[in-house]
């Protein structure tokens, strides 16, 4: 549904924003104030194809939203209550300079669509769990600026430019302050039931699986049987290994930061829960000025190889692969049609197909769909339009999930859902959450998955599971 324009907030004042030199490193800022309220960083701590240009900090938030799918429609009011029609930043300045950072779990599509509810939910993390926060800390890693920027926005959505002013100084004085103690371990719910890492061809010991590995190939040979009858095109089945954690978020985001650094990464701690996310996938980025829309959807994965041969033979298999070749078509095709809900006619094109990729633990193919959002919507109809993400669902996108929900045996709750930023202008980024762990009471879960069609091989399919999250694993466990 288009919003008239007359809702849109009138142009208020910009957010103040001040360069912080000598710039510190995001996550030894993130230490000094591991403590304090609602603690998110965005890291872009791998630099790939211009992702990660720039990371983002923020805590002490002025308003919190935790909700479930059904709660949607409240959320969606007291977000656009919030949104301003700010001019556009200079292009040498942060696109976010404050508004909200958080997350949306994959169990919100039922708030889109007609997603089943999951055979069982034994972490019970929120659907939607953001923050509105007023300070940010700002990175560009292409300059190695550093920015402190306040807005001044209040709970209820006024702006107050003194309280900008004033939140600008005491930002600056916590920016000194020194490192604090290591946050303690938060109760919750408990659970029910470079190319060094060690690749994993079952699951290392210290994990419990909710599948066994015959079990999830059965899962796939399922999946392959509803392709063959005609019933979808590809489904996405992922499979959750779970492990205890007594220590901080930072302290197991350091650990996966140092194995699998990533252009869209987070930390958010959000007191009995936290997400933890080395994600290289852009689910959408929106600039409210140009009304452009990007998504990058990954589909084909081969792991790294222990030698330079090995690694050029692994990529080459990958490139020239018609199954994965396929498979990312299937995900580009979904995805234009998802954005055609809410783009201007003609608008949507695919710049890249199918193209390689590498990083620290994988070999990746992945796509560039781009779009231009019709006048009268905003970052919320575009959510609305496209969650969750095709490539972590399937094809056609309703079959798929119900099939999901019929074949994993838990709820995926933050994992393929999206972690990120909605800024006070309307833009918006927001990574897909695969290679993402959920803390909660004390346990670390993991999930990893991938799409299966026709071609699929189960035992591969499984393989490529474990390679998906194998960094993760490593981290966990502290192995190589």
């Amino acid at each position: 549904m288009d919003h008239p324009v007359a809702s849109t907030p009138t142009l208020s004042a910009q957010p103040l924003c001040i360069p912080f030199d000598p710039a510190p490193d995001p996550l030894e800022l993130l230490a000094r104030v591991a403590t304090r309220c609602y603690p998110a960083l965005l890291d872009g701590a791998s630099h790939h194809d211009g992702l990660g240009r720039w990371s983002y900090l923020a805590w002490d938030p002025v308003a919190v939203v935790h909700a479930s799918a059904e709660e949607w429609p409240e959320v969606e009011t007291i977000i656009r209550a919030t949104i301003r029609a700010h001019t556009p930043p200079p292009q040498d300045e942060p696109p976010f300079r404050g508004g909200w950072i958080g997350w949306f779990g994959y169990e919100l599509g039922r708030a889109f669509d007609r997603q089943p509810v999951p055979a069982r939910d034994d972490v019970g993390a929120p659907a939607v769990a953001m923050a509105l926060y007023d300070t940010v800390v700002a990175w560009d890693h292409l300059t190695g600026n550093c920015w402190l920027v306040s807005s001044g926005i209040t709970a209820d959505g006024a702006i107050d430019q003194a309280r900008a002013r004033e939140r600008l100084v005491h930002l600056a004085e916590e920016c000194h302050a020194p490192v604090r103690d290591s946050p303690p371990q938060t109760s919750g719910p408990s659970l029910a039931g470079d190319h060094g890492i060690t690749a994993f061809r079952e699951a290392p010991s210290g994990l419990r699986g909710d599948f066994t590995a015959e079990g999830y190939q059965d899962a796939v040979d399922r999946v392959i049987a509803y392709v063959l009858a005609g019933d979808l095109f590809q489904a996405n089945i992922a499979q959750r290994f779970v492990a205890p954690w007594t220590g901080s978020a930072l302290e197991l985001y350091r650990r996966i930061r140092e194995r699998t650094p990533a252009a869209l990464g987070a930390c958010l701690d959000h007191g009995s829960h936290a997400a933890l996310s080395a994600s290289p996938e852009l689910f959408l980025a929106f600039d409210s000025g140009t009304r452009q829309v990007t998504t990058r959807p990954i589909k084909g994965t081969r792991p790294r190889g222990r030698t330079t041969a090995e690694d050029l033979e692994l990529a080459d298999a990958l490139s020239g692969s018609a199954k994965d070749r396929a498979e990312n078509v299937m995900i580009v095709d979904l995805l234009r049609n998802d954005l055609a809900r809410v783009a201007v006619t003609g608008s949507v094109k695919v710049p890249t197909l199918a193209e390689l990729e590498t990083y620290p633990a994988v070999h990746h193919l992945v796509s560039t769909v781009t779009a231009e959002m019709r006048q009268g919507l905003d970052a919320l109809d575009l959510l609305r339009a496209t969650f969750p993400g095709g490539s972590i669902t399937g094809a056609p996108k309703i079959r798929a999930m119900e099939i999901i929900a019929e074949l994993e045996p838990v709820a995926r709750g933050v994992y393929c859902g999206a972690i990120g930023w909605l800024a006070l202008d309307g833009s918006m980024m927001l990574n897909l959450a695969i290679r993402t762990v959920t803390l909660t009471g004390g346990t670390a879960a993991i999930h990893a998955g991938g799409g299966i069609t026709a071609r699929s091989v189960a035992a591969e399919e499984y393989a490529e599971t474990l390679d998906k999250a194998r960094g993760l694993i490593a981290a966990l466990l502290e192995q190589p």
